[in-house]
């Protein structure tokens, strides 16, 4: 299914983003405020939805807010350029991602295919009907399921990849470039801080490592790691 909802009150950049997603193989559907928006977004009918932070009636963070109680649809956040808190608020609150206004047609196009790639497939280069476990967190990817200590964890589609590539190369350090490249299907840019906030945000719904202590390393400079419990990871005096 690739029927995209766009909830933005900017008719021209509707309209606009309409017959670009159409030509590409998209349905698309529109919605000018929040309320209606939410609506739409509940209703189960589309695969992604693309949402505008400043919108009548009800602003789009209180819209994700709102839908993350009820529903894991894929979003990709609209933002003002140079709007930080608006980016890490929406991220925080559950955003897969973020495109910063004003955008070229073909960038939206890019993240939309990146973000419906992570909800409807397994990882790329990944074995998909293949479990793994660390310790005591267990993923079966053919089901979408992740539970630790046996209870299922409830994961976003870009945190479900996220932990996939780390889970697979648990005790090796993952560079910041490779998750954006294979998780966020972009390039990562100096100060873009959407996968620190994605990793910030898998660390609290996977809680402590038996014992304590921290399941995902942060290796300065570099990116991150998860730590395997039978064989502890410790800082190099290079790290």
């Amino acid at each position: 299914m690739n029927r995209v909802l766009i909830v933005d009150d900017d008719v021209e950049l509707c309209e606009l983003v309409t017959e670009y997603l159409t030509s590409e193989g998209f349905q698309v559907e529109t919605a000018p405020d929040g309320p209606s928006g939410l609506e739409r977004a509940l209703s189960g009918e589309h695969a992604l939805l693309v949402l505008d932070i400043m919108l009548p009636g009800m602003n789009g963070l209180e819209v994700l807010r709102k839908l993350r109680a009820k529903s894991r649809l894929p979003v990709l956040i609209l933002t003002a350029r140079g709007d930080d808190v608006d980016r890490i608020v929406g991220l925080e609150i559950g955003a897969d991602d973020y495109l910063a206004k004003p955008f070229n047609p073909r960038e939206l196009l890019a993240r939309a295919r990146a973000i419906l790639r992570r909800a409807q497939s397994p990882l790329v280069g990944a074995p998909g009907s293949e479990k793994v476990s660390v310790g005591d967190v267990d993923m079966d990817p053919a089901a979408r399921v992740v539970r630790r200590r046996g209870e299922p964890v409830e994961l976003t589609s870009v945190e479900f990849s996220l932990l996939e590539l780390l889970l697979r190369s648990a005790g090796q350090v993952i560079t910041r470039e490779q998750i954006a490249r294979d998780v966020l299907g972009r390039q990562f840019f100096p100060y873009d801080r959407s996968v620190d906030m994605h990793v910030s945000k898998l660390r609290r719904k996977l809680g402590e490592a038996p014992g304590g202590g921290e399941r995902i390393k942060t290796i300065r400079g570099i990116g991150y790691v998860f730590a395997r419990p039978s064989q502890p990871w410790m800082p190099t005096p290079e790290s």
